[in-house]
């Protein structure tokens, strides 16, 4: 009874000495169109795995858990998104889910989250239309497409008490369309004549006959895009053609640090973007943004881009919704998250809890980043708002 006894004993001390672990789980394009993008998010998330491991791992209660990481790359495919995500869940186990980047992947992640009531934090992923499904598991971290491009038009607004004609071209996508047709409203209720809305498939590399139609059309600034490799090559082929406009802005593209490969064409070109390294947020808890900066300088060797920010706010919300609940359990986590209204290093985070919208997020804001030469050297400065400027506008470009 005794030897009974002392090994039961040394199997508890043993089994309190185990580290207790949190398995997250996610999907990575680390091939196909939506590499660049995919692999800064994850750059994202592995560092706050790391930052939140060095502290012992997320207190919940009495313990510590720490954080693991499984994910398979979805190989920027939307048919492999669905299997690798129930993969996750019903074979891995894994506790929680972060979104693959991109809302059209995103979108079949979420049909599965919902499926076995997992809870998945949604970044990199900016479309509305996601959460007007009544999904009560699903919970977004950017600025809804909606909002994306409305303070790029109040900026041109303030820029150009004349300008009239504007082009709105974009991506045939599921992100850029939402975003281009919310973009058309709010600059025809500015009193702008969108004098050009027209899509483009998202293979597309040869914008030649699009810029025709811009010249043709007499718009006087382009506002659109979609990701990263269209709107880098449209942005170039604008500048080869000597397009006549007094303002560039595209999605994505124009906010990566390896837009400035462009050179010259880069030169004046704006962009939305969910986070900027200069930004000065008072976070209620977690990193400052200058302590994001320097950890993902240091892990990295590079300046982390808004894909980056995103990744690592993910996993701080997750965290923090996990430790305000006290519990793994999904049901007192999506409390947690219903009731969430703070500020991190990313921005100000809050989520509607209206069915009709459950998880949208109504917090962040977006800054408006625009490349300038400083010192004979491109670099992005934050123009719009005024009150986050870091850098006057340049208007016009050309």
């Amino acid at each position: 009874m005794k030897k009974l006894w002392f090994t039961l004993l040394l199997a508890a001390i043993a089994s309190f000495g185990m580290a207790q672990t949190i398995t997250i789980g996610l999907t990575v394009s680390k091939t196909g169109k939506y590499n660049v993008e995919s692999v800064n998010q994850l750059n994202g998330i592995k560092l706050w795995q790391q930052w939140i491991n060095d502290q012992g791992g997320i207190p919940v209660g009495n313990k510590k858990y720490k954080v693991e990481l499984k994910y398979y790359d979805d190989e920027s495919k939307a048919e492999r998104v669905q299997q690798l995500y129930s993969r996750l869940i019903s074979q891995d186990k894994v506790d929680f889910l972060i979104s693959p980047y991109s809302s059209g992947l995103t979108a079949k992640a979420a049909v599965i989250s919902e499926q076995y009531g997992k809870v998945m934090v949604a970044t990199g992923a900016a479309s509305d239309s996601i959460f007007k499904l009544g999904y009560e598991n699903v919970y977004q971290i950017y600025t809804p497409a909606s909002r994306y491009l409305t303070a790029t038009i109040d900026m041109l607004k303030a820029a150009d008490a004349n300008l009239k004609k504007i082009a709105i071209v974009y991506e045939d996508s599921k992100f850029a369309k939402a975003v281009a047709t919310a973009a058309k409203s709010y600059a025809q209720n500015a009193g702008l004549n969108v004098v050009l809305f027209e899509g483009y498939p998202p293979s597309t590399t040869d914008f030649g006959p699009i810029i025709n139609k811009i010249k043709a059309s007499g718009a006087e600034a382009l506002v659109g895009g979609g990701h990263y490799a269209d709107g880098a090559t449209f942005a170039r082929q604008l500048y080869e053609q000597k397009t006549p406009l007094k303002m560039i802005a595209l999605l994505v593209a124009p906010a990566s640090d390896e837009f400035a490969q462009l050179g010259d064409a880069a030169l004046g070109v704006a962009a939305p973007s969910q986070w900027e390294p200069l930004v000065k947020y008072t976070p209620d808890c977690g990193v400052t943004p200058g302590q994001f900066v320097s950890m993902y300088e240091k892990a990295y060797g590079k300046t982390p881009a808004y894909r980056a920010a995103g990744g690592f706010a993910a996993g701080l919300v997750l965290q923090k919704a996990i430790m305000d609940a006290g519990s793994l359990d999904s049901a007192k986590v999506r409390a947690a998250l219903d009731n969430m209204d703070l500020t991190i290093f990313f921005g100000k985070i809050k989520f509607s809890t209206d069915p009709k919208s459950h998880g949208l997020q109504l917090g962040h804001d977006m800054v408006q980043i625009q490349w300038q030469k400083k010192d004979g050297k491109l670099v992005k400065e934050i123009v719009w708002p005024l009150g986050a400027k870091t850098a006057d506008l340049i208007y016009p470009i050309r």
